[in-house]
C-alpha cells in the first residue's frame, strides 16, 4: 500500500479509536491513574494475591519496560487497602472468597527509576527523598542520623504506630549501579550505599509484612542476595512468568478491537496480524518448564506503542540507551559470532551478574536482550538467544557501528545498498562496500590473533542486518566454510584466507579450497545461482585487499 494511503488510513482509524474511547496505559505507571482514568488493563492481580499469600519477601528481575513499576504500584494499592480500584479484577473475587476484608498496611516505597546516578549524591539525597516522605507519616527518629538507622527506626515506628508489618516496595533498585558502570570509584560508592540500607531488611524482618524488590540485574556483590537469607527470588519460578508482560491469551482478550484496527491498516487479515505481532514482540520464556510452549511473554511496552500509533516499529530499543551493554561487549572480547547465534550456558553463568568479570552474558540476558530457548534437563544447560525480531533488530543496530564500522546515521543506507547488491548478484558491488567498512574497524582490533573472527563477525551482523539468511563457520562434509549467504535468487559461499607477510594466502587460494572441498556442492542442484567468493586480507592492517569470484 502507498505510503500516503497508509497515512491516511492510520489517521482515520485513530480518529475512530479515540471517538471510541479505547485508552491504551501508554506510559502509565500508577495503578490508580490507570483504574481511575478508565485505562485497558490487563488484569494481573491473581499473581498479587498469590504472593502476599504465599511469602513475604521478593525478588523479582524482568527487562526494562517490562511492567515492574506497576506491579508495584498495583502492590501499594492493594496494601494501602483501596479496595475500590480492585472492582472486577481477579484479586477482588479471590479476597471475597477467602478473607472478604482489605486491610491497610503502612507501605513504604523506594522508586530509583528517575534518578541520574553519575551525579556523586543523587543515590542518597534519592534515598534521603524516600525516607522524608514516609516519616511525614509516621515521624522522625531524631537520634537516628544515618540513612540505613532512619530506614531501621522507620520501620519499626511504622509497625508501633498502626499495629500492622510494614510493606517494603523498591523499584528498580539496581538502577544506581547500572548508570555507574563506566564509572569504577562511584559504582563502588553507589554498591556500599545500597549495601549498607537494604541489610536493614533483615534485621527489621519481625516488623514486616511485605516485601518486593524489583530490578533489572541481579548483581550478586549486593548484600541483599546473600544476607537475607528469607528472600525468595520468582525471576525463573514457572507460576510467576507472566507476572509482568503479555500472554498470547491476554493479548487476544484484550486488545481484539485494535488488533483487528491494525490488520485494516496493514491490509492483513486478523490471523496474519497476530503472526506479526508475535514475531516481533513475543518470544520472551523466564523458565525452563515453559520454554517448549508456541507462545511466550510479550513486551508490553512495544505492544502499547503499536496500538496507539497503529505501525510496526522497534519501539524498545528506541525507549533509553544501552551504551553499558557496548561497552561491556568491548571490555569483554567475547566472539559476537556465538552471541548472535545463540549460546549455551549454566543457569549460575547468566542469573547474577559479578562486577569484577568479563562475562556479558547475565547483562545481555537480564536486560531483555536474550531469553531462553532452550533447555536441557540433562547437563542443565539453557540455549540463550534473541527472543524475537524487534529485540534481535535493535540488538545489531546498536552495536553495528562499534563492529562494522557503519556510521550511526548511515546505518540504513548502507544495509539498504548492501540488498540491493546481494539481490542483483552484484559481488564487486557489495566487497567493495565490505571493503570500506573493514578499513574503518578499530585499530586496536585489528591484530593477527583476531583479524579473521572481526571480518566474519562485521559480515555477520551486515547480513543479519539486512535479514539475510547468513551462517559463519558453516559445518559441511569436508570442512568448515568461513560464510553461506543465502538471498531469493543466489547463494553465496565465501572464504576468506589472512596474509601475513611472507606467509601470503591468496583469493585464489581461497577459491580453490572452495572447490577442492566441495563447499558449493549442497547448493548446485537447487534453483538459486552459485557464487563462490575468495577472500584475502592483511593479518597486519585489516585491510580486505583482493577477491575472486567465480559461478557454480
Amino acid at each position: 500500500m502507498h505510503g500516503y494511503a497508509l497515512a491516511d488510513k492510520r489517521r482515520k482509524l485513530t480518529y475512530n479509536k479515540n471517538m471510541n474511547m479505547r485508552k491504551l496505559p501508554v506510559g502509565i505507571q500508577s495503578f490508580e491513574s490507570l483504574r481511575t482514568g478508565g485505562y485497558l488493563y490487563v488484569d494481573k492481580t491473581r499473581f498479587i494475591y498469590e504472593l502476599v499469600h504465599s511469602g513475604k519477601t521478593y525478588f523479582l528481575s524482568r527487562p526494562r519496560r517490562f511492567g515492574k513499576s506497576i506491579l508495584v504500584s498495583t502492590l501499594r494499592a492493594y496494601f494501602e487497602g483501596k479496595k475500590e480500584l480492585f472492582a472486577g479484577l481477579a484479586i477482588d473475587k479471590l479476597e471475597a472468597v477467602h478473607n472478604g476484608k482489605w486491610q491497610e498496611y503502612p507501605v513504604l516505597c523506594f522508586d530509583f527509576a528517575g534518578g541520574d546516578y553519575q551525579q556523586q549524591e543523587t543515590l542518597s539525597q534519592v534515598l534521603d527523598r524516600c525516607l522524608r516522605t514516609a516519616e511525614e507519616l509516621f515521624g522522625r527518629d531524631t537520634s537516628a542520623v544515618s540513612l540505613a538507622d532512619r530506614f531501621y527506626a522507620l520501620v519499626k515506628r511504622a509497625r508501633e504506630q498502626t499495629g500492622f508489618g510494614a510493606v517494603i516496595l523498591v523499584d528498580e533498585y539496581d538502577k544506581p549501579l547500572l548508570d555507574t558502570l563506566n564509572n569504577p570509584a562511584l559504582n563502588e560508592k553507589n554498591r556500599n550505599i545500597l549495601k549498607g540500607f537494604f541489610w536493614v531488611l533483615k534485621t527489621v524482618d519481625q516488623w514486616t509484612r511485605f516485601s518486593l524488590l524489583t530490578g533489572v540485574t541481579k548483581f550478586s556483590q549486593v548484600s541483599v542476595f546473600s544476607d537475607l537469607n528469607q528472600l525468595c527470588d520468582i525471576s525463573m519460578f514457572a507460576r510467576y512468568e507472566a507476572i509482568c508482560g503479555i500472554t498470547q491469551t491476554e493479548l487476544e482478550q484484550t486488545f481484539q478491537i485494535e488488533i483487528k484496527e491494525l490488520a485494516q491498516v496493514l491490509g492483513t487479515d486478523y490471523v496474519q496480524t497476530l503472526n506479526k505481532l508475535r514475531e516481533m514482540y513475543d518470544g520472551y520464556h523466564f523458565c525452563e518448564e515453559n520454554v517448549h510452549s508456541p507462545d511466550g511473554i510479550y513486551n508490553p511496552f512495544s505492544l502499547l506503542n503499536v496500538f496507539y500509533g497503529l505501525k510496526l516499529q522497534n519501539y524498545w530499543i528506541q525507549s533509553g540507551t544501552s551504551q553499558f551493554l557496548v561497552d561491556i561487549l568491548q571490555k569483554s572480547g567475547i566472539d559476537l559470532r556465538c552471541l548472535l547465534n545463540g549460546i549455551q550456558v549454566g543457569v549460575d553463568s547468566f542469573m547474577e551478574y559479578r562486577l569484577d568479570t568479563d562475562n556479558p552474558v547475565p547483562v545481555i540476558y537480564q536486560s531483555g536482550y536474550f531469553t531462553i530457548r532452550d533447555y536441557d534437563a540433562e547437563t542443565g544447560l539453557y540455549t540463550l538467544g534473541f527472543p524475537n525480531d524487534e529485540v534481535a533488530a535493535g540488538f545489531l543496530f546498536l552495536i553495528a557501528p562499534y563492529y562494522t564500522g557503519i556510521p550511526e546515521i548511515q546505518k540504513e543506507f548502507y544495509i539498504a545498498r548492501f540488498v540491493q547488491d546481494l539481490r542483483n548478484g552484484d559481488v564487486d558491488s557489495f566487497m567493495t562496500r565490505m571493503q570500506a567498512i573493514y578499513a574503518t574497524l578499530p585499530t586496536h582490533r585489528n591484530t593477527a590473533r583476531d583479524t579473521e573472527r572481526d571480518f566474519q563477525t562485521a559480515f555477520l551482523i551486515i547480513f543479519e542486518l539486512m535479514g539475510l539468511s547468513v551462517i559463519v563457520e558453516k559445518q559441511l562434509p569436508a570442512g568448515r566454510c568461513d560464510a553461506v549467504v543465502t538471498t531469493a535468487k543466489y547463494v553465496y559461499v565465501i572464504e576468506f584466507k589472512l596474509s601475513r607477510g611472507a606467509q601470503t594466502e591468496t583469493a585464489e587460494a581461497a577459491l580453490a579450497q572452495i572447490n577442492e572441498k566441495g563447499y558449493a556442492a549442497p547448493y548446485l542442484a537447487g534453483s538459486r545461482k552459485v557464487i563462490k567468493i575468495g577472500a584475502q586480507f592483511n593479518a597486519r592492517t585489516g585491510a580486505l585487499e583482493r577477491w575472486i569470484a567465480e559461478q557454480g
